[in-house]
């Protein structure tokens, strides 16, 4: 059974930064899309960013320049730096995991394996 566990996630003031991270068992770690999505309440999920086995990353907009996703293979681990956060950044975060290629990876459906979520609160 593939499991994902998020943690990281608090509450900072805008320009401040967080590191999530996510821990993934259960799969062959390297063969996948780990990927990181944001919701807020009454809102679709939106992907923020994804990362391929062979290291290509592909960012929102809304994050390019400010966020970098990143993994480490031997601990299992993706991780989410977040820099020059924003108040519109405020969301639960979660951690999605899927195995094959796709051409859309930042897209919801795409994905079938998610963690719990971690909640970041941005102030202004």
């Amino acid at each position: 059974q593939v499991q994902l566990v998020e943690s990281g996630g608090g509450s900072v003031q805008a320009g401040g930064s967080l590191k999530l991270s996510c821990v993934a068992s259960g799969y062959t770690y390297s063969s996948a899309y780990l990927a990181w999505f944001r919701q807020t309440p009454g809102k679709a999920r939106e992907g923020v960013a994804a990362i391929y086995s062979a290291g290509t990353t592909y960012y929102a907009d809304s994050v390019k320049g400010r966020f970098t996703i990143s993994k480490d293979n031997a601990k299992n681990t993706v991780y989410l730096q977040m820099n020059n956060l924003k108040p519109e950044d405020t969301a639960m975060y979660y951690c999605a995991a899927r195995p094959l290629y796709t051409t859309r990876p930042l897209a919801e459906s795409v994905y079938n394996t998610w963690g719990q979520g971690t909640q970041v609160t941005v102030s202004s």
